[in-house]
């Protein structure tokens, strides 16, 4: 936690940016490196779908926010992706189970 999860990218892509990712991320959000996760989704598109960039995390300040989202787009954009919806899922702790308990304490959280 937290999970990128992005949509519509080439698996092969993804596996060679996710250390920059993971690094620039962890850096703007202020989270420990080992903690991000990326996945892919793979989809089947009913209707016309942009590619996109999910993100699920602990609210933050609304700047950090927009930090993550200019780091990561500029990220994208720097290899042809600058079309890319970038979107926040925010969690909360207290509703965030790990082995059937709420994480009500995360230490890395602001």
């Amino acid at each position: 936690m937290p999970y990128l999860r992005f949509k519509g990218f080439d698996e092969g892509f993804l596996r060679k940016l996710g250390p920059l990712v993971v690094e620039e991320f962890s850096r703007v959000a202020v989270v420990p490196p080992e903690v991000v996760k990326i996945e892919l989704l793979n989809i089947v598109q009913i209707t016309a779908t942009p590619r996109s960039l999910e993100i699920f995390i602990f609210p933050r300040e609304q700047k950090k926010h927009d930090a993550i989202a200019a780091t990561l787009a500029g990220i994208l954009g720097r290899y042809g992706y600058d079309d890319v919806h970038i979107f926040f899922v925010l969690l909360s702790p207290s509703l965030y189970y790990k082995e059937g308990i709420p994480l009500n304490n995360v230490s890395w959280l602001p």
